[in-house]
């Protein structure tokens, strides 16, 4: 007995101290929010406040100084994420988690971001502001990388460090402007549908833009050949570390439509979650700039800011910026294709991936005069059949360094709109409001044509050059809208209008939030910061109501169970809001799922199904197609002898979903509720280990919303029912010129990425709550109740 006493104490004794060790390990890895720092890169004493949510307010004595500070504490913060972006442009996550991300990094190094970074470097003027102020916050990186405390990650996964250089940057925003690319995801499979059924059952998918009836309003002068490459990419981003950029909202709207006679702008970008999220927010002053915004991981500029003159913000544009092109290879030799001038040789490089554990990869990319081979960087197509992704961002200069600064430098509203010409390629909405008035909007991207009949929405012919690009169009034809008579502009990656009675080819989504927002915003005059914010979380769908009534009125009625009736009434009398406690959305969910399936999955198989429901397409096609009691999806082509009526697969599904939702649910339908199924967990990398999913990841949570609202939570229709949020807004933020030092922000979990700070997910519950916390702007408020932290130079 006394052994075992001892034996007993041994072992408590050796998880107290294991306890304390890590409790003590733990302190030392927290980042530093209060003190003093010696850097050797910096001129003057620079001060750092970190407010109650950890955002730094930096005061410096200039601009370099600002900036070798800012790196220092983005990196403090969120070094592990700038790991992740800087490595996956360039094809080198392989390196530090091994072969699970082999098939990303061969598709991104084909890709050719990194040369093209490389390009644009070499023509960057060395002494530009741009240049010198993100070469000073790379040495902010860098020292911290030196001579801070190592992330967690670092010392699990065993990653060696290496300094920051401004290749990184530029590879992190090329991976951005390919998340907001899209036509590589759709236009194969629908090509593969158009030669396998024909054109004719197409004309449900709206591919021609006629489906887009709620347009922003421009105010200026008036087989399965293909579908493996919507598949590959599809799967690269879904099992991506760094989340996609998807959607967004944002609405400016003028004085005379405010109570308190200012500009009140909103702004809530759509990204896939994930933890740490994809915003960093800092505040910066200097004597002669000041700039509070939300940065990229790993990048100097921030996207989104605003200060007490302008405010901007963006959404994705949704144009087409990609097109794919069915090479013809020379049949007697395999080292050339077609082109309109006879036959040319691919060009070949080289790339080395290294993988841990595991020997190198050698990638031979080829690539066309189009551009790279898809062929070479992914699964499943016919070597012989090359594919070629031409993509503007790899094919246009490349000025976006130079454009971000001017959009967080502006001067103007004239030298604002300046930088944003600036920019190739993402296709971006950027919205704009300022102090004195002006409100605006302008969509990027190096706009262009094709000869009249090409439709882009297809793999088209890359051999005869028939469907080659044939114009490039002046920034001056852009889509936009400076100060419209009717005072708001706004943007929820919906069509714009036609300009010289052109519509611009693209993937835009349904009307379903601009027809909320515009019904909100046109007939109100009196807006504030709080009405606003309310708006900015609304869940109600103004278009579900409306395909609900198409759904139940084919419905066949005779011979329903009493939970079938009971659900028809719920639906009959949903008003399209998606509250925690509302039944409608759980059961309309339900029904479109099957809908969706009993319509589409016997022609289109259950892989490509499952497919055609991650895209743009599935999104566009339902209010349309409902309507349809002619389409010929609704005949089951695996029922030879009969053929199905919309009311026999509208009924069916209905049915089913009921069937499916007392199984999964209970037979008392007031306990569907939409929080039982609709849920939100933030995803670290290391979090997928169930060990350490607890630690790493921020939830699970019930959560309102619904995809296509304003509160665009957005998630995958699956057989279970269960509805688990992909992704949605990466950032609420209300900037409202009559209370400027109070402008409202909210993250989606917190500001740091270190699982050991306070800021983890100190924002998390308010953010699922629809409220906000203020963006601080006054200088003695600030500094009378943050945490101080003074960057002292080490030498005079």
């Amino acid at each position: 007995m006394k052994i075992f006493k001892k034996i007993l104490v041994a072992v408590l004794s050796l998880v107290v101290i294991s306890v304390i060790v890590a409790f003590i390990y733990g302190l030392y890895l927290k980042p530093k929010y209060e003190g003093e720092v010696k850097l050797s890169t910096i001129e003057k004493e620079t001060k750092v406040y970190f407010d109650e949510f950890g955002v730094p307010h930096i005061y410096a004595s200039n601009s370099n100084d600002a900036m070798i500070a800012l790196g220092y504490v983005h990196a403090q913060d969120r070094l592990w994420q700038m790991e992740l972006m800087r490595r996956i442009a360039s094809g080198r996550l392989s390196e530090i988690l091994g072969s699970v991300t082999l098939k990303n990094d061969q598709f991104f190094v084909g890709l050719g971001i990194e040369e093209a970074s490389a390009k644009a470097i070499a023509a960057l003027d060395k002494k530009s502001p741009e240049y010198q102020m993100t070469m000073s916050y790379l040495e902010g990186i860098n020292q911290y990388l030196e001579e801070g405390k190592t992330p967690i990650e670092f010392s699990i996964l065993g990653v060696k460090k290496e300094k920051f250089t401004i290749k990184d940057v530029y590879n992190i925003f090329g991976y951005m402007s390919f998340s907001f690319a899209i036509g590589q995801k759709s236009d194969p499979l629908m090509t593969d549908i158009r030669n396998k059924y024909g054109m004719d059952y197409l004309k449900d998918f709206g591919i021609d833009g006629s489906f887009n009836t709620t347009k922003i309003r421009n105010a200026k002068e008036k087989s399965q050949q293909y579908t493996p490459i919507s598949k590959a990419v599809a799967s690269i981003l879904e099992k991506s570390p760094i989340s996609p950029f998807i959607g967004s909202n944002s609405w400016v709207i003028a004085p005379k439509k405010t109570k308190n006679g200012k500009v009140i702008f909103a702004n809530d970008p759509h990204i896939g979650f994930s933890q740490p999220g994809t915003w960093y927010e800092a505040h910066i002053v200097t004597p002669d700039f000041e700039l509070y915004g939300s940065y990229l991981a790993g990048t100097p500029f921030p996207l989104l800011g605003h200060n007490r003159k302008y405010a901007y913000g963006l959404t994705m544009f949704e144009n087409d910026d990609v097109d794919m092109y069915q090479e013809e290879q020379n049949p007697n030799d395999n080292t050339t294709y077609k082109t309109p001038t006879g036959f040319s040789k691919y060009e070949v490089r080289k790339k080395v991936i290294k993988v841990k554990d595991s020997i190198d990869v050698v990638v031979k990319v080829k690539s066309t005069r189009h551009g790279p081979v898809m062929n070479d960087l992914i699964d499943g197509l016919d070597k012989n059949k090359p594919v070629a992704m031409s993509w503007i961002y790899t094919q246009q200069p490349i000025l976006i360094l130079e454009a971000v600064y001017t959009l967080s430098h502006a001067k103007s509203i004239a030298n604002f709109q300046k930088g944003v010409s600036l920019i190739a390629a993402p296709g971006l909405n950027v919205m704009y409001g300022d102090a004195v008035g002006n409100v605006a909007w302008w969509a990027t991207g190096k706009l262009y044509k094709h000869n009249e009949g090409v439709n882009t929405n297809f793999v088209l012919d890359g051999a005869s050059g028939k469907e080659d690009i044939v114009e490039y169009l002046d920034f001056s034809k852009n889509p936009s809208a400076e100060n419209p008579t009717w005072n708001y502009v706004y943007s929820a990656n919906n069509q714009p209008e036609a300009i010289d009675g052109y519509n611009y080819p693209g993937y835009y989504l349904p009307e379903d939030r601009a027809k909320r927002i515009t019904q909100l915003l046109k007939p109100k005059s009196n807006w504030d910061k709080a009405s606003v914010g309310k708006m900015i979380f609304d869940n109600t769908s103004s278009v579900a109501p409306k395909m609900v009534k198409n759904l139940i009125s084919n419905i066949d009625t005779v011979s329903l169970t009493e939970n079938e009736k009971q659900a028809l009434m719920i639906l009959k009398n949903w008003k399209g809001s998606n509250n925690l406690s509302d039944v409608g959305p759980t059961i309309y969910n339900k029904l479109i799922y099957n809908y969706l399936k009993n319509t589409f999955e016997d022609e289109l198989g259950t892989e490509n199904f499952k497919q055609f429901l991650t895209t743009h397409v599935v999104k566009q096609i339902i209010a349309n197609q409902i309507k349809n009691e002619n389409s010929l999806w609704w005949d089951d082509v695996n029922t030879k002898e009969s053929k199905e009526t919309r009311s026999q697969i509208i009924s069916k599904s209905f049915k089913e979903s009921i069937a499916a939702l007392e199984k999964q649910l209970g037979n008392k339908i007031d306990k569907w509720t939409w929080n039982k199924v609709h849920t939100l967990e933030h995803e670290h990398p290391l979090g997928k280990v169930a060990a350490l999913r607890g630690i790493f990841n921020v939830g699970p949570y019930e959560v309102s919303g619904s995809m296509e609202v304003i509160n665009n939570l957005f998630f995958d229709f699956t057989a279970d029912g269960k509805y688990k949020v992909k992704g949605g807004p990466s950032t609420r933020r209300v900037v409202d010129f009559s209370d400027i030092e109070n402008s409202w922000s909210i993250l989606p979990t917190g500001q740091s990425g270190n699982p050991l700070s306070a800021h983890y997910n100190d924002q998390a519950e308010l953010y699922n709550a629809g409220k906000f916390r203020r963006m601080m702007l006054n200088k003695d408020e600030i500094v009378r109740t943050s945490k101080e932290l003074v960057f002292k130079p080490t030498k005079k």
